[in-house]
């Protein structure tokens, strides 16, 4: 070999899925035999992305999280599928897709972000944590910049989500140190802002998840799998019940040209 010849990289492989004329194989399960009818959509879904057998406590904590951020009404990313549909009723997919393209640092996605932080305090000694908190809400209290996880515009005195969510994590025996840590992190961040912000739903799917053991970098994903359905049940009832031309012209009424108008 030449030696300015790189030497050849091995082939990629996947771990996901293969067939052959009479077999499907799902990350090392049959499709037909092990999983379908055997398996449920969360089941499914934890082996799925994780790549392990769900325990009983990943299936009731992603269950939970999923049902949480299903739906919250007409937010925009249920205006803009909606809007989408108006406009290409005969593609439901891309008015899905319109939807969920939304989801990200301000509406629906942000239980990722804040489990990053609680990452960055459990990782630290327990008997740290507190200061690691606290370091934490001054750096954002600093930069002005709004912490992923606390605050909303409705539930201003405590968003009902989260009391229920940490409920069902206690029942189902999860050990705590993420919720934990999201309180310790509420407590920090209100002391350097001398304010309360209240806990949000994003921060607890963020510390239920973590307790699951869903990397953070893959919690949107869970996100996008929830809303996705969602989005569906919004556009059945787009072809039912239609609003986006109502909408539409709402928009257009309220918000007035102030453009010059050149004759």
């Amino acid at each position: 070999m030449n030696a300015a010849t790189p030497k050849s990289k091995p082939a990629p492989t996947t771990g996901i899925c293969t067939s052959d004329t009479h077999h499907i194989w799902v990350r090392g399960k049959n499709l037909v035999n092990d999983l379908i009818g055997e398996t449920g959509f969360t089941e499914m879904m934890i082996l799925h992305i994780l790549k392990t057998k769900p325990t009983p406590l990943q299936v009731k904590l992603i269950d939970a999280v999923m049902v949480t951020i299903m739906e919250h009404g007409l937010t925009p990313t249920a205006i803009a599928a909606r809007e989408t549909f108006l406009g290409a009723p005969e593609s439901l997919q891309g008015a899905v897709a319109a939807g969920i393209l939304g989801v990200g640092s301000r509406f629906a996605g942000t239980s990722g972000d804040c489990a990053v932080l609680l990452d960055e305090i459990v990782a630290t000694d327990p008997r740290d944590r507190a200061k690691t908190a606290r370091a934490i809400a001054e750096r954002f209290v600093a930069a002005k910049k709004p912490m992923a996880g606390f605050g909303h515009p409705v539930h201003r005195d405590g968003d009902p989500r989260v009391t229920k969510l940490v409920a069902v994590a206690k029942a189902a025996g999860a050990k705590g140190e993420y919720i934990e840590a999201m309180y310790t992190l509420s407590d920090a961040l209100n002391a350097a802002l001398g304010k309360k912000l209240v806990i949000n739903a994003s921060a607890a799917m963020g510390a239920l998840m973590r307790e699951a053991g869903v990397p953070s970098r893959a919690m949107r994903g869970f996100v996008l799998i929830s809303r996705a359905a969602g989005i569906v049940g919004h556009l059945v009832e787009e072809m039912e019940q239609p609003a986006g031309d109502f909408i539409w012209h709402l928009v257009e009424d309220s918000v007035p040209y102030v453009g010059d108008k050149p004759t």
